[in-house]
This record gives C-alpha cells, sequence and structure tokens, in this order.
C-alpha cells in the first residue's frame, strides 16, 4: 500500500530519474503559472493542504518523503491554490518551522537533490535575511554536489536564491506580496516593481 504522500510526490516529481529528466518534465509545474495548474492542484491537493494548515498530518514529518511532502503542502501548493491572496502565504511560518526541524535533524540528507531544492525554496521565500543567507548556503552546497552535467540546473537554483537574498537585503520584505497581503508599498518599492524580473 503506497503512503498516503504517495500521488502528491508523483505529481510533483513525477516518475523519478535524473535531475536533468526530472526538471525537464516539471519545470512549467514548478515555476510556470497556468490557470489548469492551479485548477488541477487544487482538486487533487486541496483537501490536503487545508489537513496540513489545521496540523493534521503533522505525523507525516517522520518519514523524509512525508517531511517532504507536508513541506510542499505548507509552501508549494497554497501558492497554486490561493494564487495572489493573502492565504497564498499562510502555510509559510509552519514550512518554515518544519524546515528548521528537519535540517536541524539532517532530514535533507535523507532525499534526492532535486527534492532538496524545495526544501530550501522554504528559506528562500522567508522574509528575514538569516534564512536568505542560509537558502543561499544551501543552493550553494548543492549545486556544488551536483554532477557536471546537471551543474547549470543546480547553478540556476543558486541564482534565484542570491536574487531573492539581495531583494530581502534591500528592503526587508518581497514587495511583489504587498498587493495580496495589503501591504502598502513605499515610494522605492514601487519603483522597483517596475523593473523586470521584480516579481519572480
Amino acid at each position: 500500500m503506497n503512503p498516503p504522500w504517495h500521488d502528491l510526490l508523483r505529481w510533483w516529481f513525477g516518475q523519478g530519474g535524473t535531475a536533468g529528466q526530472v526538471s525537464a518534465e516539471k519545470q512549467r509545474l514548478w515555476f510556470g503559472y497556468r490557470a489548469e495548474q492551479d485548477a488541477e492542484a487544487r482538486e487533487r491537493f486541496g483537501d490536503l493542504v487545508e489537513q496540513a494548515l489545521a496540523g493534521e498530518l503533522d505525523g507525516w514529518a517522520e518519514q523524509p518523503e512525508g517531511w517532504l511532502a507536508l513541506v510542499l503542502l505548507h509552501d508549494q501548493l497554497p501558492r497554486m491554490i490561493f494564487r495572489n491572496t493573502a492565504r497564498a502565504f499562510s502555510g509559510d511560518a509552519r514550512a518554515q518551522q518544519l524546515v528548521r526541524d528537519g535540517l536541524a535533524q539532517g532530514g535533507d540528507m535523507l532525499l534526492a537533490p532535486i527534492q532538496r531544492v524545495f526544501i530550501y525554496l522554504v528559506l528562500e521565500h522567508a522574509e528575514q535575511l538569516a534564512a536568505q543567507d542560509q537558502s543561499v548556503q544551501c543552493f550553494t552546497q548543492l549545486r556544488d554536489i551536483a554532477d557536471r552535467d546537471e551543474r547549470v540546473i543546480f547553478d540556476g537554483f543558486l541564482d534565484y536564491a542570491v536574487r531573492h537574498r539581495d531583494v530581502i537585503a534591500r528592503y526587508g520584505r518581497f514587495p511583489h506580496r504587498n498587493e495580496a497581503l495589503g501591504r502598502e508599498s513605499t515610494d522605492a518599492e514601487v519603483r522597483f516593481l517596475r523593473e523586470p524580473g521584480s516579481r519572480f
């Protein structure tokens, strides 16, 4: 019998393979907005997201892949299911705690490198500079252990981590979240949001 997180991880990472194969298959799901993807996430995993946010699935964290799935349910899936609303970020604090706890126990080392990306992305999503610095450190280590033919993939993840860290260092928050969270943008943030690529 498959564990309860099996379908989610299969949807998110596909059938497995090298980091390059998984990334090529799933890149658009991970980082490209398509309404039908958000709808599929809502239909297939919306109930699990609600259970996770209510603390009903915390036992999943006892297994490495369950921990990974629980992190996805708090960090990635709400960004799809509740896109452009405050609820998109409603699992962030819990996701950050799950990641801190798991990293302290070395849980990331029990996952494949491409799976570890989505543990470290939680740090990249944090609006705290210390977490951002840790994100850059983790993505640097991940890039350094990557196979030579997959280095470019992990270089890309590291580049985004550095860019996110630089925004937090500059503004102390992500200006592109201001509208969804009901925060008033400063003049400097308004100018920044007019720049290409400022919304990641």
